[in-house]
C-alpha cells in the first residue's frame, strides 16, 4: 500500500484516524494496538507472506533488548549481546537481500551454484536499522529497555515510516511511544507536511519519471547527448521530489498521531560540496551510520590515514545498503572518492559560489546516473553518451518533444529544490509597504497552493497516472 494511493488516502487513512481519536481517545494502550494493528495490516497488504519476517524481527530484538538489559544489571560484558543482536538483524538482511546477489556473483567467477528464489521484503533495510537502533541504545544507555513486546512492536512497524524512512533512531521516539500528546495543532501542521509530500510525489516526481524511465528503459549508444542529459536531470529531480515527498508525507503523519520525527532532507541540491550535501540528504540514514558506525570506528579523532579508513568502511557499507548491485557499491566508493578530495585536497574549497553549486549538482548528477543504471557496464556506456565521446547525435526531436511538455514542470522543479517557497516567504512577510505586514497575503497565497495540491494530487491519482515505487530494492 502506497501513501500515493486512493486506497491509503480514502480508505485506510481515514478509518485509523476514526477509530484513533472517537473510541479509543484518551486510551493510550488501546491506541498503540490500533496503530500496531494497522501497520501490520499496512504492510501485509499485497504481500502478506512477508509479515512473519517483520514479526521475527520484533521478537528477536525484543529478546535481544532484554538480554541486554539483564547483562547490564549484573555488570557484564554486553560483546554477546551486542554481537548477537548484529549478526542476527545482518543475517536476516543479507538473507533476503544479498543472497542471492553473492550467488550470482560467485557464478559470475565461474562457480556454478544454484540460486535461490528469494523476493526481496518491502522496507527491510529501514526496519532492520531501526530494530538495530533500539538495542544498540539499550546498550549505550541512550534509552530505557522496553519491556513492552507490543509497544516495540509499534516502534520498528510503525506505517508512516516503514518502506520509506525516515529511519527514526529509538532514543529520539522512546518517550513519545506512552507520553506523547496530541494537539490540534500538530494534526493540521501533520496534514499541511502530508499534502506538501503528496504534492512532489504525484505532481512533480510521477512526471519526471515518466522521461525518466523512458531514457533509462533505453539503449544508452541510441540516445542522443541532450536526451541523456535529459533522462539524468529528470531522475535526478524524481528520486528528490519522491524521497524527500515521501519524508514529508512520513513526518505529517507521525505528527497527525502525536509522533515527532526528525527532518530528513534540507534542500540538498543548494548545497556548495558532496560533503554539504551529505548533510542534507537523507539525514537519517547519514545520522545512523554516523551514530552506530563512524563514531564507534574513531570518527574523526584518528590519525589522518585511520580516518580515511572510516570513510572507506561507512561509504561501502552505504553503497551496499541501498541495493545488491554493483552499480549501489562503486556509487558509494565514489562518493567516499569525492569526499577524501574534499577534505584532505581542498577541493573546489576556494571556487566562487556559483561554480561550488555547479560542480556539486553536476557530481550529485552524475553518480545518480549510476544509482539509476541497472549494470556496471550499462552506466559506463550512459557516461559516455552524456560526455558525447561515442558519436551520438547532439538532440533529436523525441528530447524536443519532451522539452516542450515538461519545460514549466523542470522549472519548478529546480526552484523548489533550492528551495525558493522559504525564500519567497522570507521576502514577502518581511515586506512593509504602507506600514503592512504581508504576512496574511503569505497565509491567503499557501492556504490556496495546499488546496490547489490536494485537489491536483487527488485528480491524479483518480485518474490513474503514472505511479512507481522506487523503494523496491529497499
Amino acid at each position: 500500500m502506497l501513501f500515493s494511493s486512493s486506497v491509503f488516502l480514502f480508505q485506510f487513512l481515514p478509518l485509523v484516524l476514526a477509530l484513533y481519536y472517537i473510541p479509543f481517545r484518551d486510551r493510550r494502550g488501546a491506541q498503540n494496538l490500533l496503530l500496531l494493528l494497522a501497520s501490520l495490516f499496512f504492510y501485509a497488504w499485497g504481500e502478506p507472506r512477508f509479515l512473519p519476517v517483520m514479526v521475527l524481527s520484533i521478537a528477536m530484538n525484543y529478546g535481544f533488548g532484554r538480554w541486554v538489559h539483564r547483562w547490564k544489571r549484573q555488570c557484564r560484558y554486553l560483546t554477546a549481546p551486542i554481537a548477537a543482536a548484529v549478526g542476527c538483524n545482518l543475517a536476516l538482511l543479507f538473507l533476503f537481500k544479498y543472497l542471492v546477489f553473492s550467488v550470482e556473483s560467485l557464478n559470475g567467477l565461474g562457480l556454478n551454484l544454484p540460486v535461490p528464489g528469494i523476493e526481496l521484503p518491502i522496507g527491510i533495510s529501514f526496519f532492520t536499522f531501526q530494530a538495530l537502533s533500539y538495542v544498540l541504545d539499550v546498550a549505550s544507555g541512550k534509552a530505557e529497555v522496553q519491556r513492552s513486546p507490543l509497544a516495540l512492536g509499534l516502534y520498528i512497524s510503525f506505517f508512516p515510516q516503514l518502506i520509506a524512512g525516515p529511519i527514526v533512531k529509538y532514543a529520539s521516539v522512546a518517550r513519545q511511544i506512552d507520553g506523547r500528546r496530541e494537539t490540534w495543532e500538530d494534526f493540521s501542521a501533520g496534514c499541511v507536511r502530508f499534502l506538501t509530500g503528496l504534492g512532489k510525489k504525484v505532481l512533480i516526481a510521477n512526471q519526471m519519471a515518466v522521461v525518466a524511465d523512458r531514457v533509462f528503459a533505453s539503449d544508452p549508444a541510441a540516445l542522443s547527448i541532450s536526451m541523456a542529459w535529459l533522462g539524468s536531470l529528470c531522475y535526478t529531480f524524481q528520486i528528490y521530489y519522491d524521497f524527500s515527498g515521501y519524508s514529508d508525507m512520513a513526518i505529517g503523519l507521525g505528527q497527525m498521531f502525536g509522533f515527532h520525527f526528525a527532518e530528513n532532507f534540507d534542500h540538498p541540491y543548494s548545497s556548495r560540496s558532496v560533503t554539504e550535501f551529505w548533510r542534507r540528504w537523507h539525514i537519517s540514514l547519514s545520522s545512523w551510520f554516523r551514530d552506530y558506525l563512524y563514531i564507534p570506528l574513531g570518527g574523526n579523532r584518528v590519525t589522518p590515514r585511520r580516518h580515511v579508513f572510516n570513510l572507506f568502511v561507512v561509504w561501502l557499507l552505504t553503497g551496499f545498503w541501498h541495493g545488491a548491485n554493483w552499480t549501489f557499491v562503486v556509487w558509494g566508493l565514489l562518493y567516499f572518492l569525492l569526499l577524501i578530495l574534499e577534505k584532505y585536497c581542498h577541493l573546489g574549497e576556494n571556487w566562487p559560489g556559483i561554480f561550488k553549486r555547479l560542480y556539486t549538482l553536476a557530481a550529485v548528477n552524475f553518480l545518480w546516473m549510476l544509482f539509476r543504471a541497472d549494470t556496471l557496464s550499462y552506466a559506463g556506456q550512459f557516461f559516455l553518451t552524456m560526455l558525447g565521446v561515442n558519436g551520438s547525435a547532439r538532440y533529436d526531436a523525441v528530447c524536443l518533444l519532451y522539452l516542450r511538455e515538461n519545460a514549466v514542470l523542470l522549472a519548478l522543479a529546480v526552484l523548489f529544490s533550492g528551495g525558493f517557497a522559504l525564500w519567497f516567504k522570507e521576502r514577502l512577510t518581511h515586506l512593509h509597504p504602507g506600514g503592512h505586514n504581508l504576512s496574511l497575503l503569505w497565509d491567503l497565497l499557501y492556504t490556496l497552493g495546499m488546496a490547489c495540491i490536494a485537489v491536483l494530487s487527488a485528480a491524479c491519482l483518480v485518474k490513474g497516472t503514472y505511479n512507481p515505487f522506487i523503494y523496491f530494492r529497499f
